[in-house]
């Protein structure tokens, strides 16, 4: 999420002249690409706050039924979204890394990068204990101090490491469903035997935990988000090699439309025969209701190449900008401009509407068929409220506070009086 900053340079800038980029010389594939991701998440991360989050752990603990719009939400968001966004997002900030910190040998740059992950961090521990577990910026400033030393690394070398340890990942998440199913019924047997998992009830009582008031939702959301951060190192060996490939893909010129047409559509085409895989396949669960497999693993197989589908999306939004189609993409750019303040801004909105005293309560009252109801006026609100403050301002109010304090001074926000009429 973090925004490009000057990369025009190639001598070291003394401290002193580092700034936030110009709005004019934003890269505009980053921003619309960015956009596209930050909408996306909010689908994913949606059923975390109608739900405490260990309800998503197993169809055992699901504390709804997939029948009629829940049986569609569920199934939109599971094929279409989930882990498709956070490795595009992920991608994304590993990029930043490079566009911030410059080449290794740049101290002035290198100290700058530093500063900006700390402050990232700071945002995180607030963002995760005072309105959502889920947070994601706390584990994205410690891996991106592991990748800042990577980042003057070629492109090839980027790509082949990056993506050679991620279609490692894919190969096990496809491979594991596959042979889980293969399995012989009494072992597998044994395995469910030993499992000890969250069941209904006890859903139902942090749900009631969350809505009691007082300090109740921030305790229940802490501990929540202890077991987040627990899972989340975990996530280190997946999110470091995903950043690595971003970093990559742009330094190759991927990112910004320069790679031959044929690549993009080969990877549209393999992204759009995974999900046509996974979309039958899903569904076919969804119909055979829980404890049913009917696709022998099939559907789970296929949901382990969401990186593939990832870059697939990446493609087409590329190739819809660079073949006369900018106008439809342009609507992304500004969300993406301001995609600090719209991912915070998002679990301020969520948190207040669903467990947060001062809003509704509608925490445990919504399925995954009305959550969409809520995401999509999310969605536009923020289409339309990205534009408008970007007409007067140059950054995003969160993006402001966020260089003010990395630069250690205050920056501009406010656009020039004669640039503030145009976008």
């Amino acid at each position: 999420m973090a925004a490009a900053e000057t990369i025009h340079a190639e001598a070291p800038k003394p401290a002193a002249r580092l700034a936030p980029v110009a709005p004019g010389d934003r890269i505009f594939n980053l921003d619309m690409l960015r956009g596209w991701a930050i909408l996306g998440i909010l689908a994913v991360n949606a059923i975390t706050f109608a739900w405490p989050i260990a309800a998503g752990m197993s169809e055992a603990s699901r504390p709804y039924a997939l029948t009629g719009a829940d049986a569609w939400g569920h199934w939109v968001t599971d094929v279409f979204f989930e882990d498709k966004f956070r490795t595009l997002f992920t991608m994304l900030f590993g990029v930043s890394i490079y566009l911030v910190g410059g080449e290794r040998f740049d101290e002035a740059r290198g100290l700058l990068l530093r500063s900006r992950l700390f402050w990232l961090a700071v945002f995180g521990l607030v963002h995760g204990l005072a309105l959502w577990c889920g947070d994601i910026l706390l584990h994205y400033a410690y891996c991106g101090l592991i990748m800042m030393v990577m980042r003057s690394m070629k492109a090839g070398k980027l790509i082949w490491i990056g993506g050679g340890v991620t279609l490692m990942w894919m190969l096990l998440a496809t491979a594991g469903p596959l042979a889980m199913n293969a399995a012989p019924v009494d072992i597998m047997a044994e395995v469910e035997a030993g499992q000890v998992g969250v069941t209904v009830k006890d859903i139902l009582a942090t749900v009631d935990a969350y809505r009691a008031g007082g300090l109740s939702p921030w305790i229940e959301n802490a501990k929540a988000w202890l077991m987040v951060q627990g899972f989340s190192l975990f996530l280190i060996p997946v999110t470091i090699p995903l950043m690595m490939l971003g970093l990559g893909l742009f330094k190759s010129g991927f990112l910004a439309g320069r790679s031959p047409v044929w690549v993009y559509l080969l990877l549209a085409a393999a992204a759009a025969a995974n999900l046509w895989t996974f979309a039958t396949n899903a569904w076919a669960e969804v119909l055979a209701g829980p404890d049913a497999d009917p696709t022998g693993g099939l559907a789970s197989a296929a949901a382990g190449l969401a990186p593939l589908v990832t870059l697939g999306y990446a493609s087409l939004l590329i190739l819809m900008t660079r073949f006369g189609l900018r106008a439809a993409t342009s609507v992304l750019a500004p969300v993406g401009r301001m995609a600090f303040t719209n991912y915070l801004t998002q679990s301020l909105i969520m948190a207040s509407l669903f467990y947060l005293p001062w809003g509704p309560g509608w925490m445990g009252t919504m399925g995954p068929g009305q959550l969409w109801g809520v995401v999509g006026a999310v969605w536009i609100a923020q289409l339309i409220w990205s534009p408008l403050w970007l007409s007067v301002f140059s950054m995003g109010p969160l993006e402001w506070l966020w260089r003010c304090l990395t630069y250690g001074r205050m920056v501009a926000i406010r656009k020039p009086a004669a640039a503030s009429v145009a976008l």
